[in-house]
């Protein structure tokens, strides 16, 4: 019985194949403090953890539920400025301000998500556009709180049990634990039922409503997962920059983590890990033409529907799908040779 439910294609062996391969990358990423050489290169490890973060739970409502959101910046910005407003205005431990903030962020992604998710398609693109839309507005208009147009700043840096994360150095490994754990999150729900039942949803809705799944519990879980996961990624933004800017979380930074998730593949366990690598990357390789990143952005995300709808990721796919052919292949003419 247990050499069943471990078995290799198994749910469970699936998961455990994949834990595996986490913990292999994420020792190649613990090499990073001791090969950056300074701390702007740090710096960029760590907000590759933050990308993930935000690409990680963006994957799971587009790539498994089949949603295109178009809110994960502002959900990014409201983790930042509620914990960085908790923690700098009212004192409150930063443990304890990315804790509410991830509560809020879950909060509203169910309040939206009960109107905008029985819609579908453009409809329900334009619903969380929307919804980005006014998170802007209030990060700007609430002056006396966020600190409008010129940002919230004096945000004091994270801490945990007396510990300070008060520089790239030591701040790196809450980032990378942080993203260690959203990776072993999705390899267990994608191994679970309601994981089955997500992209059963994604493949047809009427067909898993005659199985018995609810499709709008799964869309809006995983709404609501992607909206947490996107709020841990503010606070951690906010208190590691000490600074939170609203532009960073406007409509267009939503557009752009859209095209992350497609260009990583979408649907692909390991998409976001490309997408975010891209997303960090990116900006410093265009920084002298700053004004032409949506552009080549755009080109991107063209190129990527054109020549390899299934992203970064399914390259990897496609590989281990032709060895195995090659090895099945091999293993049926040695049989067939056996027998003559």
């Amino acid at each position: 019985m247990n050499g069943i439910t471990t078995a290799p294609y198994s749910p469970l062996g699936q998961r455990n194949l994949r834990a595996k391969h986490i913990a292999i990358v994420w020792a190649v990423f613990a090499i990073w403090p001791f090969a950056a050489g300074n701390d702007y290169m740090l710096s960029l490890g760590i907000f590759f953890f933050i990308n993930l973060l935000l690409i990680g739970g963006l994957n799971l409502t587009m790539g498994y539920g089949g949603q295109i959101s178009m809110c994960q910046a502002g959900f990014f910005g409201m983790g930042a400025y509620v914990s960085g407003v908790l923690a700098m205005r009212w004192g409150v431990p930063p443990v304890l301000g990315a804790l509410v903030a991830m509560a809020m962020t879950a909060f509203s992604a169910f309040v939206i998500g009960l109107p905008a998710l029985r819609l579908s398609g453009h409809y329900l693109s334009m619903a969380t556009l929307g919804f980005n839309a006014i998170l802007s507005v209030l990060f700007n208009e609430l002056v006396s709180v966020t600190g409008g147009p010129n940002g919230l700043s004096g945000v004091p840096p994270m801490s945990v049990f007396g510990f300070v994360f008060d520089t790239p150095g030591k701040f790196f490994w809450l980032a990378w634990g942080a993203g260690l754990v959203l990776m072993l999150l999705v390899a267990s729900l994608l191994a679970s039922r309601a994981g089955r039942a997500l992209r059963a949803v994604s493949g047809s809705e009427v067909a898993a409503d005659s199985m018995g799944i609810d499709p709008f519990r799964s869309k809006l879980a995983a709404f609501m997962a992607s909206a947490i996961s996107a709020g841990l990624a503010g606070a951690l933004y906010c208190h590691f920059n000490q600074y939170a800017s609203p532009e960073t979380f406007s409509f267009s930074a939503s557009v752009l983590l859209v095209v992350m998730v497609a260009i990583g593949g979408w649907g692909h366990f390991w998409g976001p890990l490309f997408g975010a690598m891209v997303f960090t990357a990116m900006p410093e390789l265009l920084r002298r033409i700053h004004d032409a990143e949506l552009l080549v952005f755009g080109a991107c995300m063209v190129a990527v529907m054109l020549f390899l709808p299934g992203g970064i990721a399914s390259i990897a796919t496609r590989l281990i799908r032709r060895r195995q052919s090659a090895a099945a292949k091999q293993s049926e003419k040695a049989g067939r040779h056996g027998i003559a």
